[in-house]
């Protein structure tokens, strides 16, 4: 019989027990193991990442969400397209009228009138411009006054005046007729309707209003991530990063990536300097060249949530808990601090 050591004596269940030899060599050797395996595991090397989430926006402003507004004071006559439809550069959007019917055609008549009014002082100048050869001639033969010569000419200085006031007047009559042509909106680029603010009818705008929003198609997007200010200033443009999209199932292991599924590359664009309302930072992501591309717009669209996990530099799992308990900051070294002050490490000493 095994003998019982004497510090369990006091417990009497215990000191009943008798388990196998078995299992107590069985308990020991799980315990050695599991320890060991601790210890092997705190010298796993880990890849500290900063954090943050964000959604999916495009870099470009002409790929953003944009407002269609009226160019002209009007009233809606006519809608061509409904909420969701897909639009191509050039298709019409809305058509609007004047509340005057018939103010295009009454511009039509007083543009003929000013193209009459320059037709005849196109006309008095040429003829002025002949009396003034005529007079020079017969000043010159002495048949009549340098006066006369000067009042001809004072005469062809009047008639380029009115010429040049009746050009000016068409040039505006012209302006107002185009900006009265413009009552048709048509959509700047491809993309799909979004939304429609106004109705049709009797409903007046003016000039500058939204009457809808277009999504523009096949943008290029980026990830806005938004970082804590402890690990913005270790962040540098070209890091790599780790992306998990919105509705787009993955399994993320931060410090493994290789064992990470369904996440995508990126690499870090730009920082911003400044914080934003929140204190956090934006860190603006674009696709990572050379691995797999993104998912497409149809699945991730503009404005689409994601998590990002910027990469830092290669710790021990052990080191990594230590810094977790203490909250310390991300680790650094020491050619990074002198890439951020600008100092050029110097050449080894020769042999």
């Amino acid at each position: 019989m095994l003998s019982r050591p004497e510090h369990i004596s006091h417990f009497p269940t215990l000191s009943a027990m008798r388990p196998p030899r078995a299992a107590i060599v069985i308990g020991r050797m799980l315990a050695v193991g599991i320890g060991l395996a601790v210890a092997l595991l705190l010298c796993v090397p880990w890849v500290q990442t900063s954090a943050g989430a964000g959604r999916v926006i495009a870099p470009n402003p002409a790929d953003r969400v944009q407002a269609i507004t009226a160019l002209v004071q009007g009233r809606v006559e006519r809608w061509y397209v409904e909420d969701g439809q897909t639009v191509r550069a050039g298709d019409p959007i809305v058509r609007l009228a004047d509340n005057d019917p018939y103010l295009l055609q009454r511009l039509g008549a007083e543009r003929e009138q000013v193209e009459a009014e320059i037709a005849a002082a196109q006309q008095a100048l040429r003829v002025a411009e002949s009396e003034v050869s005529q007079t020079k001639e017969a000043v010159d033969k002495g048949y009549v006054t340098r006066r006369s010569f000067e009042a001809a000419q004072i005469r062809v200085a009047e008639r380029r005046v009115r010429l040049a006031e009746a050009k000016a007047k068409l040039s505006r009559l012209d302006v107002t007729v185009n900006r009265q042509s413009a009552q048709l909106v048509r959509a700047p680029r491809d993309g799909r309707i979004l939304s429609i603010n106004a109705v049709a009818g009797a409903t007046l705008v003016n000039a500058g209003q939204t009457l809808a929003t277009l999504a523009p198609h096949a943008p290029e997007r980026v990830a806005e991530l938004m970082i804590d200010g402890r690990d913005v200033a270790l962040i540098r443009a070209g890091q790599p990063v780790r992306l998990a999209f919105e509705g787009w199932p993955a399994i993320q292991f931060s410090g493994w990536p290789s064992i990470a599924h369904g996440m995508f590359d990126g690499r870090v664009r730009a920082v911003d300097p400044s914080a934003q309302s929140n204190g956090l930072f934006r860190v603006l992501v674009e696709p990572m060249p050379g691995k797999l591309a993104w998912p497409d717009v149809a699945f991730i669209p503009l404005g689409a949530k994601v998590r990002g996990w910027i990469q830092m530099e290669t710790v021990t799992i052990g080191y990594e808990l230590w810094r977790q308990l203490n909250n310390f900051p991300l680790e650094f070294r020491r050619p990074f601090l002198d890439e951020q002050r600008g100092i050029t490490p110097s050449p080894p000493p020769a042999a």
